[in-house]
């Protein structure tokens, strides 16, 4: 059996001609006559020597019959060194790239938990860098330039873009944790049905099911916090032909507004095309597939019919409006919300009725 190469692999980056070097002094043997045994020019062996010249698959392959050590030491060293080397190069951020770091709010997606805390400018280049899945700050141009004419109708988009497209990532990678099944329109249907009559538990309980339900039926729905100057209820776009996603801010706290903004969006997804992107927020104005949604919202939640009959008996006592809210599965809040938003009682009247939520680490 022959004798093992040598299968030393470092865990650090030197350059390899330091190595050789060394090999080549303990060994006794001159550059020039190891240059002659490769077959290589004595300058390509000095080149190598002090790293200007780098090792290629063919020369590591000389080296391992040469010095009987392992061609992947050699591939390897070298590959580590251009590495560093590489690093080193862009280890100091440009103006273009401190710039483009200013438009994000970097202490609260830390606070959020989607980068790591940097410890200097360079880090937060590459934090922000990796978390939007880019190599350079020209490539993320082109992706926000996408962004923002797939949400040119959102005034949110256009007073607070960047972070607005920080928002948007979060809600991308928090999908991409969702395994879903292939997008189906009655399966989602149903999903909707289900979730509305979970309305009146507790969050604690709704969500996983509704998570559940609509991952089901294709659909990936996330709760994704706002950051500053976002202004945003909820989003709804697909991500592939067959995964579509629901994001939701927990923006005004309140369940009547949140199960509002969630058959809002999901009323995007069922009603208005693949290619169609929606950022919903407190500005939107009132264009036609907005109105769309809005309406497939109220009269999913509260059916139509029996909502005009029980305005026409115009009795809005706290009593009236339990009664109705659990003759219709709903919660009371949600009919509240509907009363106020029709103008039948004012704003004030009967919030103890609502549901406050809030984020489980509060």
């Amino acid at each position: 059996m022959p004798p093992e190469k040598n299968s030393f692999s470092p865990d650090y980056a030197i350059s390899p001609g330091e190595i050789l070097e060394e090999m080549l002094e303990s060994r006794g043997i001159k550059k020039t006559e190891f240059a002659e045994r490769c077959g290589r020019p004595a300058k390509t062996i000095s080149g190598i020597l002090n790293g200007h010249v780098a090792i290629t698959p063919e020369t590591a392959i000389q080296f391992e019959r040469v010095l009987g050590t392992a061609a992947s030491l050699w591939t390897n060293l070298e590959s580590r060194y251009r590495l560093r080397l590489a690093e080193q190069e862009v280890s100091k951020p440009t103006q273009e790239e401190l710039d483009w770091v200013k438009l994000f709010p970097v202490s609260k997606l830390v606070e959020h938990n989607v980068i790591p805390k940097p410890e200097n400018s360079s880090e937060k280049v590459r934090n922000l860098m990796e978390f939007f899945g880019v190599a350079s700050v020209e490539a993320w141009r082109q992706i926000f330039d996408r962004q923002r004419a797939a949400y040119r109708k959102s005034p949110s988009f256009k007073s607070a873009g960047a972070v607005v497209a920080a928002w948007i990532r979060m809600g991308e990678k928090a999908a991409e944790e969702i395994v879903c099944e292939p997008f189906d329109r009655g399966a989602f249907l149903s999903a909707l049905h289900a979730i509305r009559s979970v309305s009146t538990q507790h969050a604690s309980k709704w969500y996983p099911e509704m998570k559940g339900r609509c991952a089901e039926a294709g659909v990936a729905v996330v709760l994704i916090k706002e950051l500053p100057k976002t202004r945003l209820s909820g989003a709804a776009r697909w991500l592939t032909k067959d995964k579509a996603l629901v994001q939701l801010s927990l923006r005004h706290r309140s369940d009547d507004h949140f199960w509002f903004s969630f058959f809002h969006e999901a009323g995007h997804i069922l009603l208005h095309g693949k290619k169609q992107c929606f950022l919903d927020d407190d500005k939107t104005g009132t264009a036609e597939a907005e109105e769309e949604a809005n309406r497939f919202a109220a009269d999913f939640l509260v059916e139509p019919g029996a909502f005009e009959s029980f305005c026409d008996r115009g009795d809005y006592r706290e009593a009236a409006i339990r009664h109705f809210a659990r003759e219709q599965g709903i919660a009371p809040g949600i009919v509240v919300g509907r009363l106020q938003h029709n103008r039948m009682i004012g704003w004030s009247n009967h919030n103890g009725l609502k549901i406050h939520l809030r984020w489980a680490a509060e």
